[in-house]
């Protein structure tokens, strides 16, 4: 199995004299991560590194990453470049880069050394998946050069970009690492090499740091918040018949992927999905409430249904006029948030935006 392939390793308890090997030259941010990812392990915490495209020197690596043309998990070898190579994760249509399959294989071994769960657990389970899609598929897709959106069919129905998205994205935090054309070379092949080296080492804490932070936040901070969203959710008639508005009696906490998914799993007609969710803006009883219209989609800046245009911008007791409710704060231009000084106040609000 890909999760227990950690297990396999026979190595020394810190990974000395163990080798891990890519490829020298133009570095990416597929195989800086791969690099990282693995000397988490225990099996690789002091593994050394090897850059070379030199079969005979690959030959002796422990572990090889993005280089040597060969996909075998049972000989440590992880390659995406060949010809044949078609594995993608489970349930995503995204082929895999060298990241991607070093966390295919080992993923489960760093979520569930982080959680002090076992690889099989469920919460183990969620949180690979869903690292995968946020932080490892983008990446996958960006070093086999493939797009988020068809563009076909953005160019068949005459789609143009507003503007430039900008240089910054996961590639380019690896990227912008390697040496500028124009850089002086040391002459020596030696030198030049060590140089090289040590970009990718500074590289590949880079995009490490950044995988870092996003396994640390989905172990620590949205895993938990779970449950608070599943008994959120299940109480949601109890605030509107139709289900419509969901409260957040606790601290606030990263909801939207999981009302997302428990609609998903619940197959909600779209006249009952959640349209505003209420919490407080700190956890103390004199707290003001926000409420916050759902959005179509994760990222996306459009809501389901957002707060009446006539709010939209007023503030405090013109909003208060406006609205017919006590206590308004203020409702962004948008229309995509507001608040009230009580939760009285925001529910009315929301009761009110929901039959507008």
């Amino acid at each position: 199995m890909a999760e227990n392939a950690a297990k396999r390793l026979k190595t020394s308890a810190d990974g000395g004299g163990v080798t891990i090997g890519t490829h020298n030259g133009h570095f990416h941010a597929d195989e800086a991560l791969a690099v990282h990812m693995l000397r988490q392990l225990p099996a690789y915490t002091s593994a050394s590194l090897v850059r070379t495209r030199d079969p005979a020197l690959l030959a002796t690596c422990h572990t090889v990453v993005d280089v040597g043309g060969e996909y075998d998990a049972a000989q440590n070898r992880y390659d995406h470049h060949q010809r044949t190579f078609t594995t993608t994760f489970p349930g995503r249509p995204t082929k895999l880069s060298s990241a991607g399959l070093v966390y295919l294989h080992f993923g489960k071994a760093l979520i569930a050394r982080r959680l002090g769960q076992d690889e099989s657990s469920d919460d183990v389970g969620v949180v690979w998946r869903k690292l995968y899609e946020s932080f490892i598929e983008p990446l996958d897709a960006h070093d086999n050069g493939i797009s988020a959106y068809d563009t076909a069919a953005l160019e068949a129905a005459g789609i143009e970009k507003r503007f430039s998205s900008g240089a910054f994205n996961l590639g380019a935090v690896v990227g912008r690492l390697n040496a500028n054309w124009n850089e002086p070379t040391p002459a020596d092949p030696a030198e030049a090499q060590a140089a090289e080296d040590a970009r990718f080492e500074k590289a590949s804490t880079r995009i490490g740091d950044e995988f870092d932070l996003d396994l640390a936040y989905y172990t620590s901070a949205w895993l938990p918040a779970r449950s608070i969203v599943q008994a959120a959710y299940a109480k949601r008639t109890q605030y509107d018949s139709e289900g419509r508005i969901m409260v957040l009696e606790g601290p606030a906490v990263p909801w939207k992927d999981h009302l997302y998914t428990l609609e998903e799993e619940q197959n909600i007609d779209e006249k009952n999905k959640v349209l505003y969710v209420l919490y407080a803006e700190k956890p103390t009883p004199d707290a003001k409430w926000r409420i916050q219209a759902v959005p179509l989609t994760k990222d996306s800046f459009q809501s389901r249904k957002a707060l009446p245009e006539p709010w939209r911008a007023a503030r405090d007791e013109a909003l208060d006029g406006i609205t017919g409710v006590p206590g308004g704060v203020f409702v962004h231009a948008s229309g995509f948030i507001g608040g009230n000084k009580t939760f009285d106040g925001a529910k009315a609000m929301a009761d009110k935006a929901c039959t507008f």
